[in-house]
């Protein structure tokens, strides 16, 4: 099981190749991303969500230094290696591969997805990426947030304990 695991924890060479031979055989391939800190209830519901617009799902990880970037010295709390084998044991995922910069544009530009989805707190027009996408052919989502579930609440929670 572990090696299925690790198969899905790609070089951003190793998922432009696996995500070219999925749309060879016609594989719809949905894209998200995130820094996927503390993994929760709500990025299951939402990853599942994600997972059931196409035939693959991509999730693009902020690395360690992006997540500081974005969040704070404080952050991540889990390390890139277990942010990666949390998101790849998940069933419904079938790659994960982490990136360097801010925003995963690059990334998008690489993989080309046929649908990039973020939470409900994201319009479809501030999606990173989306103008590329739509220009593909494809489709942008914005997936409904599962209220009270979130990596700053349970921070919170940790804090005040």
């Amino acid at each position: 099981m572990l090696k299925k695991i690790q198969s899905k924890i790609q070089s951003w060479k190793s998922i432009q190749s696996t995500v070219s031979q999925w749309k060879l055989v016609g594989e719809k391939i949905v894209f998200t991303n995130g820094c996927f800190d503390i993994l929760h209830f709500g990025h299951i519901h939402y990853l599942a969500e994600a997972s059931e617009l196409g035939d693959r799902l991509v999730i693009g990880l902020n690395s360690e230094a992006s997540v500081k970037r974005l969040k704070g010295e404080h952050r991540p709390i889990n390390d890139e290696v277990t942010r990666q084998y949390l998101l790849a044991a998940l069933e419904f995922v079938d790659g994960v591969v982490v990136f360097e910069e801010d925003t995963p544009l690059e990334l998008i530009k690489t993989i080309l997805p046929d649908v990039i989805v973020k939470g409900g707190d994201w319009k479809s027009e501030q999606i990173v990426g989306s103008d590329i996408v739509l220009a593909n052919g494809g489709q942008v989502k914005s997936l409904v947030f599962k209220e009270g579930y979130s990596t700053t609440l349970i921070e919170e929670k940790i804090r005040k304990s």
